[in-house]
């Protein structure tokens, strides 16, 4: 018998559980009393592997649920396994080609308008205009550095 050395069982261990978030987690079956349809097996019957699929879904799950915050808690929290838990997540994430051009469409409609607020500093409108541009680009879309810095300082106030 070879010996796994640790890098290679802990690879293995991360692609068993990457596989129960793609594929679903494995469902212990056994023959039924008709001896062909297949069955869920009862608790007292399982064996160690299928014991180690039971523990792998929820060791994905628990790195799943642990990686998100509250909001996307809730969005998850009935799901029974990890791959619901990374569908609805996959769902909620993605964006059509028609949505992502919406969202380009709105960040750019706003950088054309961009004007400084009444009462806000100059700071919070840096901040305002920065998280417009990093928007813009998070989506695919570059306004070149000089374009943004002329924008930026076209609408300053004179004072």
């Amino acid at each position: 018998m070879v010996e796994e050395s640790h890098d290679e069982s802990s690879d293995r261990r991360k692609f068993d559980l990457w596989s129960v978030v793609l594929d679903g987690p494995t469902i212990s079956m056994k023959k039924g009393p008709d001896g062909e349809t297949m069955i869920p097996k009862d608790r007292n019957e399982w064996n160690v592997a299928d014991k180690l699929a039971i523990q792998n879904n929820a060791k994905a799950k628990k790195i799943l649920i642990c990686g998100i915050g509250l909001d996307e808690y809730n969005r998850i929290s009935s799901c029974k396994d990890a791959k619901a838990i990374w569908e609805t997540l996959q769902t909620a994430h993605e964006e059509t080609t028609l949505v992502k051009k919406s969202k380009i469409d709105n960040l750019n409609r706003q950088y054309e308008l961009f004007r400084m607020m009444d009462g806000e500093t100059i700071q919070d409108m840096h901040t305002r205009f920065t998280s417009i541009i990093n928007e813009i680009y998070s989506l695919g879309e570059v306004i070149p550095n000089e374009k943004a810095v002329r924008k930026f300082l076209s609408v300053l106030p004179e004072s």
